[in-house]
């Protein structure tokens, strides 16, 4: 999964609505791949997208104004 929130902002501290929206993801023990431009992580489903649904509530509550989403499912070749 990879997402973008929006205000982008440049280099330095991580904007707050980006750090609300990474901080569920963490809770949960998955390692987001954060950047200004997007931040990704993998998992399996029900604990990205429970993560996921909390995240962007919080980074829409700390000022985000557009959050774009992208989810690609992986086979299992186990």
């Amino acid at each position: 999964m990879e997402f973008t929130t929006e205000p982008f902002q440049g280099e330095g501290e991580l904007p707050r609505h980006l750090a609300a929206a990474a901080a569920p993801l963490t809770e949960v023990g998955l390692a987001p791949d954060l950047s200004p431009l997007s931040t990704s992580v993998e998992g399996d489903a029900a604990t990205v997208g429970s993560a996921l649904s909390r995240g962007l509530l919080g980074a829409l509550d700390a000022g985000a104004t557009r959050i774009t989403l992208r989810v690609e499912v992986v086979a299992d070749d186990a």
